[in-house]
């Protein structure tokens, strides 16, 4: 059985980002979305799926988030805009919160 692994970038509205990667990347957003990671993402609300590639193994994905991590702003915002001009949360519509956070007990809570 495979497993996919992901980065992503999420934005504030005001643009602050953030460079993560995951095993999980709608329970993740979700744990961003409903601030139940303390930190960085949570202090500027920094939540909008803006930016998200799929990896087959986690030291390809690790080593993809340390690249764009070591990136200028200038170039993660190429990025970013070269897939989501709009800079659209790209993971808007994929699930009600709520219901997730009942049923998923994976969650981390505050």
């Amino acid at each position: 059985m495979s497993k996919t692994y992901f980065i992503y970038i999420l934005a504030s509205k005001s643009r602050v980002l953030y460079t993560g990667m995951t095993n999980n990347l709608a329970r993740r957003i979700i744990e961003h979305k409903n601030k139940l990671v303390l930190g960085f993402t949570s202090k500027y609300n920094v939540n909008r799926l803006v930016y998200y590639e799929e990896y087959g193994s986690p030291q390809e994905a690790i080593l993809r988030e340390k690249q764009i991590k070591g990136w200028l702003r200038i170039k993660k915002i190429k990025l970013i805009e070269d897939m989501n001009p709009g800079w659209k949360d790209l993971s808007e519509g994929w699930f009600d919160d709520e219901d997730i956070l009942h049923r998923d007990s994976s969650l981390r809570s505050e």
